[in-house]
Formats: structure tokens, sequence, C-alpha cells
């Protein structure tokens, strides 16, 4: 078939490489990072509210001045009461106002304590779980609506470990000097948290152990962040009955009875359910009622005071990720408004900010990076026929999602009332959500609703629907930029295409079918090469120092680091596919075609960040860091290698016979 090229206008190109971002005093072949990024690293120092700042960043900051505008924008005279422009402005107005906020100190989150306070015996705190969490809190687990893996029509009842806050399970459990800081920090803010909401000196002590106690507990039997990648050692369907017996100390029918009909259910991991009874028999009624306020306070102190939110900061500002300054006050509020009228807020901004031109040229760099991606199946001289031609089927049958839902979200039932306090309207709108969820219980699942929010700068790909989605705001420079080369363009917003069609088939996603059902379609041969070819990147990754003695992990990385490296090889060959039959496109900026592709490439992930947040991401974060999204991935792949000429004398310089070609 013919493929067509990203530019259909007639009208000339820019250049999608800007010289300035380059350090051209570095090797590309020994660190093409800095080669490539270098110059907007050092114009771009990082601001005092920033743990790391990069390309990506910046776009976001400009979606969110955009949406800031867009609420600001609303004229409080013309916002009638019930409708979208009334709650967007008046909730933003809530969030701005410290005045009041400041003025109202504790006084609104004071019955959600005393709800606890009440508590008169363990048996009562089933129906004091059931409110919390429709209120937002999530204490000793967390649990969802969503696709059954095993049958991905129907939307079943999830429950997952959870319930410990520090930021990652092996921070309670280390004794590295950093996980050491990282608990007296947390317990820092603990006390002072606690002692913010009106509980007395000794009080906040005796609350503060009662929580690093249990949150110490849940810790211990939770699986670690790599074993969460497995679907299937996390995929356990039981019984209602079964969950009673697994876990007998919380009534699960009670907590529950909202989901009519409910018999069966996926617990994720067994252990750290069942270990939620043995706390709650082993632990004193009192020690329970700290760690349950602890959980309905962290749910609520962005919504406080400033006092509070400044106290929570300290944590998981300062001490987790570096930062100086907490963001400014509206651009927490943006934030707010995104996460309580998301869908709302993005179908203003797609009318203001998102051409339909822009979804009609993606549509195309999409087709040509699907067919890219066939050809390459076809080709894989390490698959057999069968696993071939399944795994084409599963590509064949990718939902595509561009810019925007098709259909948009009614938010006629939620309610947001000026006069009542911020957090009391937060409440609402996390009950609004909450029933929204619950009434998709044992119903089909939805394929056409979206996951992000058409002003959210990322991409994702799902393996329930089977689908890739791109919002709006990352169809923008330097991702995707209409008016430049296609080279340029494929290097950018194609990798990133690419990286998401190829999450169908990285170490999770291969594990679902077409359908997105947990199916075993590959034969033990293909499945066993595939594993062999993937240990190369984790091995790889794995011997990669991030900072100071610290390395990366390729385990827990694997999937993105295989989605890079492939959605490279991908986006490079629906490029050269573009360029059949004509001569290569002639640049007057001093660069090849070919190396304006992987220049475009690394400026995606050009970014500076600070020690306490690599540590942090190398801890939390699935990706690589962005250094080694770049680093990590290009010595693979041999037409990089071409393009800059790159040699054995290089470091970055990988033999030949030693790269991984994956997909």
């Amino acid at each position: 078939m013919t493929l067509l090229s990203c530019n259909t206008d007639k009208k000339p190109t820019v250049s999608g490489i800007n010289p300035e971002n380059l350090d051209t005093t570095a090797i590309a072949g020994d660190d093409f990072y800095q080669y490539a990024n270098g110059g907007w690293m050092a114009s771009h120092p990082l601001k005092p509210e920033y743990s790391r700042f990069g390309t990506f960043d910046e776009l976001g900051e400009q979606s969110v001045e955009q949406v800031k505008n867009l609420i600001t924008d609303l004229s409080p005279s013309q916002n009638k009461q019930g409708s979208v422009a009334q709650k967007i402005g008046d909730l933003y107005a809530l969030a701005m106002d410290s005045d009041r906020l400041n003025s109202d100190g504790i006084a609104p989150l004071l019955p959600f304590l005393q709800q606890i306070a009440t508590i008169n015996s363990k048996e009562e705190i089933t129906e004091t779980l059931a409110e919390m969490f429709r209120n937002g809190a999530s204490p000793f687990f967390v649990y969802y609506i969503y696709a059954d893996d095993m049958n991905s029509s129907i939307n079943i009842l999830h429950v997952n470990q959870g319930g410990y806050k520090m930021g990652d399970r092996d921070y309670y459990l280390l004794e590295d000097e950093h996980s050491k800081m990282l608990r007296t920090k947390y317990v820092e803010m603990l006390e002072k948290l606690f002692s913010l909401s009106g509980f007395t000196e000794t009080e906040t002590k005796a609350a503060s152990e009662a929580v690093m106690t249990i949150e110490t507990r849940l810790a211990k039997v939770a699986s670690s962040r790599e074993a969460l990648r497995d679907p299937i050692a996390n995929y356990h369907k039981i019984s209602l009955e079964e969950l009673e017996k697994l876990s007998p100390e919380i009534s699960w029918k009670k907590l529950f009875k909202a989901l009519n009909g409910l018999q069966n259910l996926n617990v994720g991991q067994l252990a750290p359910i069942a270990e939620v009874s043995k706390i709650i028999t082993e632990t004193s009624l009192n020690d329970l009622k700290y760690y349950l306020s602890w959980n309905v306070i962290s749910s609520a102190v962005s919504f406080l005071s400033d006092e509070f939110s400044a106290a929570s900061f300290e944590y998981y500002g300062k001490a987790l990720s570096g930062k100086e300054v907490q963001r400014e006050r509206w651009k927490r509020a943006v934030a707010t408004i995104d996460g309580s009228l998301g869908e709302a807020v993005g179908q203003i901004y797609v009318e203001k900010y998102f051409p339909p031109s822009s979804k009609e040229k993606m549509l195309t760099l999409v087709k040509n990076l699907q067919t890219a991606l066939a050809e390459r199946i076809k080709n894989l001289e390490w698959m057999g026929d069968s696993t071939k031609t399944k795994a084409l089927e599963k590509l064949a049958a990718f939902h595509i999602k561009i810019g925007y839902p098709d259909k948009w979200r009614d938010y006629g039932n939620l309610s947001i009332n000026k006069e009542y306090s911020y957090l009391e309207n937060i409440v609402a709108s996390i009950q609004f959500d909450y029933d929204y969820m619950v009434s998709k219980f044992d119903k089909p699942v939805d394929k056409d609703e979206w996951l992000m929010n058409p002003q959210t700068v990322n991409a994702y790909y799902n393996p329930a629907t089977n689908e890739i989605c791109f919002p709006a705001a990352i169809l923008q420079p330097p991702f995707f930029n209409p008016e430049a080369d296609d080279a340029s363009n494929y290097g950018a917003i194609g990798v990133v295409i690419g990286h998401e069609m190829t999450h169908g088939f990285d170490d999770q996603g291969r594990k679902f079918d077409k359908d997105g059902n947990l199916n075993e379609w590959w034969t033990e041969e293909d499945a066993k090469r595939f594993n062999e070819r993937a240990q190369v990147l984790v091995d790889f990754f794995n011997n990669i120092i991030v900072i100071d003695s610290v390395h990366a992990n390729g385990q827990f990385t694997l999937g993105e680091n295989i989605a890079d490296q492939s959605g490279l090889q991908v986006s490079w060959q629906a490029y050269q596919n573009t360029l059949k039959g004509k001569e290569i496109p002639k640049k007057n900026d001093g660069f090849t075609d070919a190396q304006h592709f992987f220049l475009a490439y690394a400026t995606v992930w050009a970014g500076n960040i600070r020690d306490a947040e690599i540590l942090h991401r190398t801890k939390m974060d699935p990706h690589s860091l962005g250094r080694w999204r770049v680093n990590g991935a290009l010595p693979q792949i041999d037409a990089w290698y071409d393009a800059f000429g790159i040699t054995e004398e290089n470091k970055m310089y990988i033999p030949k016979e030693k790269r991984v070609a994956i997909w």
C-alpha cells in the first residue's frame, strides 16, 4: 500500500531541530544525551518548585497555563447555577481563597475525625471504612471497579494491597541511610499533622507510633514493585465468601453492600489482605483509630490551611523529591480542577487549542506506525508463524484514541457550592466519582471511556481494551509539530506512538490477547525466546549507575525499556517507508534527516533533575530516567550508529552481535 507523509500540506517545513538545544562540545557517541540536550539543560536550570523539569514538564506547564486562562475567562456573571462553568469557576475560587482556608483551620476536617472518634468497638470498623473509601481515604488496601483480566468485556471488583503512605514499601524496610532519613522525616510530618488536627502532644506521639507500626506491617507483606509487574501472579479470582475467610475481621459484604449481586472478585495480592485481619485482631482499638484518623488527615491536607499543606510538603516535596518550595497556589488549583472536572475542562480545551488538522495528521502517523510494526513482526526471525499470526491480529485490533473522547462525561449530578468549605466540595466530587465507579459494576466495559483528560501531556496503552491513547495536549512541539520536517516528527511523536503500540507486546502487555484477556497465546518456544531477549535489556540497565553506587532497576523498568527501544525501531522503519521511491530530503541546517530523527527523540527526554528525585524515581517509576531513555536505548539501534558515525572507539558503542532487537 502507499504510505502518506505526515506533512500533507505544501507549505515549506521548518526544521524540527533547535541548534541551541545541543552541546557540540560533547561527543555524540560518548554521551548522546549531553550532546543532544546540553544546551537545553543549561538554559533551563531547575527552579525551586521542581524536583525535575524536562520537555514533558515544559509542555505540561504550558497546558496548565492554558487551562488557567480558560478557567479565569469564565465570567462569574454568566455562570448559571448548576452549569459546568459555575462548577469550574466556584471550585477554582475556593482553591484560591487562602484567607478563608486559613481562617477555617481544622474546622472542615473535624466531622470526619469525629466519625472515627465515636467508634466503640472493632465490629464498627467496617461501616466506618465504607464511608472513608467513599470520601476519598484508603486505609489498609485499595479497591476499584474495572475489567476482569480473564474476561475483559465485564467490569468486576478488584482489591489490591495498600494502606502505607511513605511512597514505597521498601522505605519502611531498608536500612540504608536514605531510607532511615525518610522514615525520620515521615514521623516528623505525622507528628506535625496530628498536632495541627487537634491531637494533644501525648496523643500525637502515640498516634505516630501506631501509624508507623501498622504501615510497616502492611509493607512487610506487600509485593514488590517488580512482582506487581506480573499480571498472572496478581490475579486471584475468589468468591465473596472466600474473601470473608481470608480476612474475617472485616465484614466484606457490608463494605461492598452497594455492589448488588457481588459474588466474585479479584484479590490482586492475597497476603496483604489476610494481614489486614491480623492487624485488626492484634492492634488496640485506640491505635486502629489513630491509623484511620491518619488516613482521613492525609487525604485532606491539600484542601485545608497552608499549615497542613506546608507540613505535608516537608516530607513529600522536600525529603522525598528534593523540591525547595511548593508549586504556586494557582497551579495546585488547576490540578484540582483537572482531577474533579477534567473532561469538562477538556471539552473547552480542545475547542480552543486542538485543531482538527492535528487529529488527521496523527491518524496518518498512527496508521504508518501500525504498518511498520506489522512488517517488523512478519520479519522477526526469532518468532514462529503461529505466534506471529496472533500478534498481527492483536495489532490490527488496536483501538486508537486521539485528542479527545467522542462522548463527553456528564457532570450534571455533581454539586459544587461555594457556601461550603473547599474540603466539603472536594469530598462531594470524590463521592460523585465513587458513585460513577460503582455504577460500572457488573456492566460491560466501555471501550470508548478515556483514562486521561485531553489537557494531559502523556499517552498510554491499556491492555484490557487493547487501546492506545494520545491526548490533545501532547500533540504539540516538541512532540508533534505539523510545520516541522517528517524526520523530526517521526523521531518525536512517532516514537511515542511506537512506544505505546509496543506496550501491547512488552513483558506485561504480551500476556493479554487481542480482546484484552489474560491468555497464553504464545508458543512455549517463542515465550522463551522473548524472555531471553528481554533479559539482555534487564542486564544492560541493571549495570547502569544512576547516582553514587545506586543502580538502575532493569527488571522494574523492563516494560518501558522494551517500549522505548522498540518504539525507536518501529518509528524509524515507518519513516523509511515514507521515503520509498523518493529522494532523501535535503536539510539546510547541517544535519541529515537521520540525525533529525534521533536528535528529535533525544529532545523529548531533555531535563534536569535533583539527586533526591533520582533516588525517588529509581525506586518508584517504571520508566528509566530521561538520560537513560536516550543513552540506554540508542546503543541498541543500528541506524543510530550509521547516522552519527559511532565506532567502537566511542563509550556508548555496543558490538552489533550484542545489541538486542525485540520488536
